[in-house]
């Protein structure tokens, strides 16, 4: 019964119940090793979210699975965690090993994101991770690769690139992340992920995670997993949140600026208002940035390649009110929560 009413507190609901580990109340529950708690107590946690709660137990027994949670919600450590235990009970990389836990990310940002957790909690095992992804020099990153990493952070093309070109290999790897499914298959990686999940050993344990759950992204499971069990955080239909009107503007590229510049006279004609512009890349993002302060909007961005003091400090003075215009890339949108 208790088991019930916390599920039923933060929002979880499970499939596949059979053999499924009771969620937890606290981290100290989780059995991690003194090292992972030595971790979270430098890093000031406090308690797991509600995707952790469930999400540490199943993914340390060993099962596949399935989140299905918005972004913000904790989910790189709900799988980091476990992995650091997994690969310390592995046998150690010997010279021409690959990784031993692979995550699949769609973007540089998220990856670069997920390395960063990565980075703060491999360190209590010395545990080493690296970052692939395109549009940045191969030489770093082949060189991290060669010197043996245990965790992997990929997104799928770069990937596809060294093992094709034998730079490295998943001979090693059990712990198998897909981080955003949903967004992988909206951007079109899906054959790319099927040729990387084939190179891996079919005894693998795989955790799949997703804001939504299409038709495309159950295929997907039903693929890759073994006896999954899955878990929902929130709405199960997961969609957009109502509470918000979104209107949607089809307009040429040209027409863009104008008719931002005509909606931000609206909106900030409201002393209280604040407002947040998404653009897809970092350089769009400072451009804009730019153009608006020269034209006396009190504007300020964050992406990337901005220090997290600074991303930090600039989410501040949006919060605050001092600059009421946010414009950023998507990775700061995993930030805003």
């Amino acid at each position: 019964y208790e088991v019930e009413e916390l599920r039923r507190k933060k929002e979880i609901t499970i499939r596949g119940m059979e053999g499924c580990p009771k969620p937890v109340f606290a981290f100290h529950q989780c059995s991690f090793p003194q090292y992972v708690m030595d971790a979270l107590m430098d890093q000031n946690f406090t308690e797991p979210t509600p995707i952790q709660c469930q999400g540490f137990p199943l993914a340390l027994s060993g099962r596949d699975m399935v989140g299905i949670a918005q972004t913000g919600s904790g989910k790189p450590l709900a799988y980091l965690l476990p992995a650091i235990v997994h690969i310390n009970h592995q046998p150690y990389l010997e010279r021409g090993d690959g990784p031993i836990c692979l995550v699949l990310a769609p973007t540089r940002e998220l990856a670069q994101q997920v390395q960063q957790v990565a980075d703060d909690y491999g360190k209590c095992s010395r545990l080493k991770s690296t970052c692939i992804y395109g549009g940045a020099p191969k030489g770093p990153q082949i060189r991290d690769l060669e010197r043996g990493v245990e965790i992997c952070i990929a997104t799928p093309g770069r990937l596809i690139d060294f093992l094709e070109a034998g730079k490295t290999n998943l001979r090693r790897c059990t712990y198998l992340v897909l981080d955003e499914a949903d967004r992988m298959l909206d951007m079109g990686f899906e054959p790319q992920i099927r040729k990387i999940v084939d190179q891996i050993r079919p005894d693998r344990q795989t955790l799949m995670w997703s804001a939504t759950w299409p038709k495309e992204v159950r295929q997907l499971a039903e693929d890759f997993l073994q006896d999954y069990v899955q878990i929902n955080v929130g709405n199960l239909e997961l969609s957009a949140n109502h509470n918000i009107l979104q209107i949607v503007d089809v307009c040429m590229e040209s027409e863009k600026d104008h008719k931002l510049i005509q909606l931000m006279e609206e909106i900030m004609a409201e002393k209280e208002n604040k407002t947040i512009i998404f653009v897809e890349t970092k350089r769009r993002c400072d451009d804009l940035t730019r153009r608006m302060r020269r034209d006396g909007w009190p504007a300020m961005c964050i992406h990337g390649d901005k220090s997290q003091p600074e991303r930090d400090w600039v989410l501040n003075e949006f919060r605050s009110g001092k600059a009421p215009i946010l414009i950023a890339t998507d990775v700061a949108s995993r930030g805003l929560g």
